[in-house]
C-alpha cells in the first residue's frame, strides 16, 4: 500500500487520479490533497478517500471547508495558502506526489516535494518549461524520480527501453537506438477552419476540444497548439533530447498518443482511447500495469488514422515555443508567463484569440533575458515577463 499526495485534487487530472486510486484500493491510499477553492469537491474527497491532510490555496475556502468537515463529522487537518500547500508537499509522508496544479503556481510545491526524494508523477508542464535544468539538478541531488503523466510524454515513456525509463532527464537516447521522438497533437478545434476566420474565434469555441476533456486554460492552449509547444520543451528535458530529436505531428483522432522511431526503422507507439486515467495509472503503478478504468480501444470502430505536418501560420504559438526552446530556459520562462497572461485575458474577454500569439511574440522580442541560475531568479523573470505582457495587453 503506497500513500499518494495529490496536488491539484479537484481539477481534471486530480479527478482522474482519484478514480485510479479508487479502483486500486489494495495498492494506494490518499495521504493528502491540495486544491484552490472548490470546497464541495474537497468535502467529497475527504468523505470518500479519508486523507489525513488537505490544503486550500484560498484562506476563506479553507475556513469554509473546516466548518463543513466539522458539520459532517469528517476529519482531516486543514491548511491554507501557499504555506499550507508547501507544508503538505514537503511533509515526506507519501512516496508518490502527483503534481497536477496548473501553471506556474505548481512549481514551488513540486520543488518542495522533490526534496523529500519521492516519485513525482508530473502533470504540470510548467515545472520543466520554467526550470528544466534546475528541476533535474534538484531531482538528482535528492534522489527523487519523475514519471510523466501528460498523455504524450507517457506514450513516449512507454515506447522507450526500461534503461531510459529509469533515468529520465539524464538518459542517452542515441545509445539505445532512438532516432526521433514523434510528438502527436490533435490540432485542436480549428485545424480546418479558414485562417481568415480565426479572428472571430470566441472563448466558447476555443474551449470546446474535439477529443479531450480539459480545463479552460489547457483547452485554449490546445487550440493554439501552445500546449504542444510546451510539450516539445518538456520532452527536451524529460528525455534529454536535442531539438532535432523531436518532431511534432498533427493526428486528429488522438488515438496514437505519441511514437518513438528507432535507428533500425522500427516505430513504437502507444495507442488507446483519449483518457487521462491511462497515463496516470502508468505513473502510479510503474513498473507494474494496474487497472485504470479506461475503456478498451476498439480498432474495428475507430475509423482511419491520419497524420499531417503542423501549419505554423495556423499555429504561430507552436513555432514561438519551439524557437524559445532553442533559445534557452530564459526564453521558455518568458514564453510561458506571457502565454498564461494572454490566455487569461482572452478567457475574460479583454483580448481576441489572435492576440494571444501576438502578445507572446512581443514579450519575447522586447524583453532582456538574463541567465537564471536559481529558483528565485526563475520567479523574478516570470514576474517581469507577466508585467511586460500586461503592459502590451493594456495597449491593445
Amino acid at each position: 500500500m503506497r500513500k499518494v499526495t495529490l496536488l491539484g485534487a479537484t481539477g481534471s487530472i486530480g479527478t482522474s487520479t482519484l478514480e485510479v486510486i479508487r479502483l486500486n484500493p489494495d495498492k494506494f491510499s490518499l495521504h493528502a490533497a491540495v486544491a484552490s477553492a472548490s470546497v464541495e469537491k474537497m468535502v467529497e474527497i475527504v468523505r470518500n478517500f479519508h486523507p489525513q491532510r488537505v490544503a486550500m490555496a484560498k484562506a476563506e475556502a479553507a475556513a469554509v471547508l473546516k466548518r463543513r468537515l466539522q458539520d459532517e463529522k469528517l476529519y482531516a487537518e486543514v491548511l491554507s495558502g501557499e504555506e499550507g500547500i508547501l507544508d503538505i508537499a514537503q511533509d515526506g509522508e507519501a512516496p508518490i506526489v502527483v503534481a497536477a496544479i496548473v501553471g506556474a503556481a505548481g512549481l514551488k510545491p513540486i520543488m518542495a516535494a522533490v526534496k523529500t526524494g519521492c516519485i513525482i508523477a508530473l502533470a504540470n508542464k510548467e515545472a520543466l518549461v520554467m526550470s528544466g535544468k534546475l528541476f533535474f539538478k534538484e531531482l538528482l541531488a535528492h534522489h527523487a524520480k519523475v514519471l510523466p503523466v501528460d498523455s504524450e510524454h507517457s506514450a513516449i515513456f512507454q515506447s522507450l527501453p526500461y534503461e531510459i525509463q529509469r533515468s529520465l532527464g539524464t538518459c542517452n537516447l542515441h545509445k539505445y537506438g532512438v532516432k526521433k521522438i514523434l510528438l502527436t497533437g490533435s490540432g485542436g478545434p480549428f485545424r480546418t477552419k479558414p485562417l481568415d476566420e480565426l479572428k472571430n474565434v470566441t472563448v466558447k469555441m476555443a474551449i470546446s476540444h474535439p477529443n479531450w476533456s480539459m480545463g479552460p486554460k489547457i483547452s485554449v492552449d490546445s487550440a493554439t497548439m501552445m500546449n504542444k509547444g510546451l510539450e516539445f520543451i518538456e520532452a527536451k528535458y524529460l528525455f534529454n533530447a536535442d531539438f532535432d530529436d523531436i518532431e511534432v505531428l498533427i493526428h486528429p483522432q488522438s488515438v496514437v498518443h505519441s511514437m518513438v522511431s528507432y535507428c533500425d526503422g522500427a516505430v513504437i507507439s502507444q495507442m488507446g482511447n483519449p483518457d487521462m486515467k491511462t497515463p496516470i495509472a502508468v505513473a502510479l503503478g510503474f513498473p507494474e500495469r494496474i487497472v485504470s478504468g479506461t475503456s478498451d480501444f476498439d480498432f474495428l470502430k475507430s475509423g482511419p488514422l491520419s497524420f499531417e505536418a503542423p501549419d505554423f501560420k495556423r499555429y504561430p504559438c507552436l513555432s514561438l515555443a519551439i524557437e524559445a526552446c532553442k533559445a534557452g530556459q530564459e526564453a521558455t520562462i518568458a514564453l510561458n508567463a506571457a502565454n498564461e497572461v494572454a490566455v487569461a485575458n482572452f478567457l475574460n474577454g479583454r483580448i481576441g484569440y489572435l492576440n494571444i500569439s501576438n502578445v507572446v511574440s512581443e514579450v519575447l522580442s522586447s524583453m532582456n533575458l538574463p541567465k537564471v541560475t536559481s529558483l528565485d531568479e526563475v520567479f523574478d523573470l516570470d514576474a517581469r515577463s507577466r508585467e511586460c505582457a500586461r503592459k502590451i495587453i493594456a495597449e491593445i
